[in-house]
């Protein structure tokens, strides 16, 4: 027979296999050696109260055989022959499960990614860290993996409707992850584990006669009237295919201004743009459990918040404990930091990104307070913003990606600080008045949520923490329109606009779902019955 229990728990004993052996005898009112073993189905930790607790939900296995957690399948089908082929433009999470889900629909996926494959990337990475050189192919955007690569391995997501959030999760564990990721609550990777699944995805892509092909850069864009038969290589090289996935992510900005360019529908989208915020870890620890020193049961802690300032909202993103702050610029002169953590989350700071929501309205205002020519009806005026932005940064740290930065208290009091605390951002960071980098409506409901969060968490607005600019990439400025039918684009028949790149999905599980649902469009299409073409 096979039961499910929940238990709310102390960390320790959370931990400790035999004494939940022992506590669902109990409560199923058996011996022990009737219980011949469990699964656990959920873990979360509830901190709200003085004492922290585990909340954990599992299956146990009462007087019959223990067997193994069944996996899903998954049949990859052979596509080396296959009659019908998709380009899949981007191998970021999008491109890559829209490129395994081809494969399991009998459809050869062929994948060009403008960067290096993800162990090649990590020289771009350290050039950048060391000497304030990016390399605009290949960065903490670009290259295999995309972003979500560098950007901590968070799992988590709300976008239950997107998809099948049990299907993304078990194939990370097909390829590698650790299976915890399946009852946790906000399941992680890690920055340090991601290479080797994202190795091992490509690897089966491969396995199954689909292609994926590095430092192949997408120019322009093959089209026949109202449809798209291909794309341009910037090599020269042409290559056709019956449909082309757009799994570009929210900074490939020439792709943007090649859609402009060919009269092919986009449009401005709002997002969000600030600060990423570090405290050290045992700060927070200590605000969030209630503690002076941190449960060796628990994990490091983290932290949500959000707050309307002025009618805007002010919200914390992509939170990573025992993390690092990262320059993720995609060209020179253009700084943008973004935070990620290891698996064991074990750095001493945790930071955040601090970000205020962001209208056309207010990009246009801004421009025009700044004597700067735009145009209001523009659909890539929020890039542009975005742009501007992040240069203002870039001069403001005076070069080599050397970040501008605040202490939180002088932020708040509008005072230059005359030292920071120390950083995990390797570039390093210069004492700046944020003032004079930011917008200034961004400056000012930034300053009154940092107060508003230090009443919500006793101890958050400190002279401790360190505010550095810019975090401005947390979603797409330009949406790339798509019919809710079929998902193609409103224009442009085979082309299927995807996740994060257009405006659809934000973060690795909501991408992911949304290149497997892209693919499934694509064979729906490909295979629609005669009655209905």
């Amino acid at each position: 027979m096979r039961q499910k229990f929940s238990f709310r728990l102390q960390p320790a004993e959370a931990a400790d296999a035999a004494t939940l052996h022992s506590l669902v005898a109990a409560a199923a009112a058996v011996a022990p050696e009737a219980v011949t073993g469990y699964h656990l189905l959920k873990q979360s930790i509830d901190a709200r109260s003085r004492t922290p607790w585990v909340q954990v939900s599992l299956e146990a296995f009462i007087n019959e055989p223990f067997s193994v957690r069944e996996k899903m399948h998954f049949s990859f089908q052979d596509v080396h022959l296959a009659p019908h082929r998709a380009i899949v433009v981007g191998a970021g999470p999008a491109g890559l499960f829209a490129a395994l889900r081809l494969c399991e629909l009998g459809i050869k996926p062929i994948v060009f990614e403008r960067g290096k494959a993800v162990r090649e990337r990590r020289r771009d990475l350290a050039t950048l860290n060391k000497e304030g050189i990016v390399n605009p192919e290949c960065n903490y955007c670009f290259g295999e993996g995309g972003a979500g690569t560098y950007s901590d391995g968070k799992l988590y997501t709300r976008s239950n409707k997107r998809g099948n959030i049990t299907r993304i999760l078990e194939l990370f564990v097909q390829f590698g992850a650790e299976e915890r990721i399946l009852y946790e609550a906000h399941p992680h990777i890690g920055t340090n584990k991601l290479p080797q699944i994202i190795s091992a995805m490509r690897a089966q892509i491969i396995a199954c006669g689909g292609e994926v092909h590095f430092e192949a850069k997408v120019s322009d864009l093959l089209l026949d009237k109202d449809s798209i038969k291909g794309v341009v290589l910037a090599d020269g090289s042409v290559h056709k295919g019956d449909a082309v996935v757009l799994a570009t992510g929210h900074s490939a900005r020439d792709i943007f201004s090649l859609l402009q360019a060919k009269n092919i529908a986009i449009e401005a989208k709002p997002f969000a743009l600030g600060v990423r915020v570090e405290h050290p870890q045992e700060l927070i620890d200590r605000i969030q459990y209630h503690c002076t020193l941190r449960d060796p049961y628990l994990p490091p802690a983290s932290y949500s918040l959000v707050e309307q300032v002025a009618g805007k909202g002010v919200f914390s993103f992509c939170m990573c404990p025992g993390g690092i702050i990262a320059p993720a610029a995609t060209a020179p002169e253009e700084l943008v930091v973004n935070g990620w953590s290891p698996s064991k989350r074990n750095n001493p700071f945790a930071n955040s990104g601090m970000v205020v929501s962001i209208e056309t309205k207010d990009a246009f205002q801004y421009f025009k307070k700044q004597s700067i020519a735009a145009n209001a009806e523009d659909p890539l005026l929020m890039m542009r913003f975005q742009q501007e932005v992040e240069r203002n940064a870039f001069h403001a740290g005076g070069g080599r990606f050397v970040a501008p930065a605040q202490r939180m208290t002088d932020m708040t009091e509008r005072k230059t600080s005359a030292s920071l605390p120390s950083c995990s951002y390797l570039p390093g960071i210069a004492s700046a008045d944020l003032q004079t980098v930011l917008p200034d409506f961004v400056f000012e409901d930034l300053r009154g949520a940092f107060r508003l969060f230090g009443k919500k968490m006793k101890g958050y607005l400190t002279q401790e923490a360190v505010v550095v600019a810019t975090e401005s990439r947390t979603s797409s400025p330009v949406r790339i329109p798509r019919k809710e039918t079929d998902l193609q684009h409103v224009q442009i028949d085979g082309l299927y606009p995807c996740a994060e790149g257009a405006g659809y999905a934000g973060g690795i599980v909501s991408a992911a779902m949304d290149g497997e649902k892209v693919a499934e469009a694509i064979h729906a299409q490909i295979f629609k019955p005669l009655s209905s073409q």
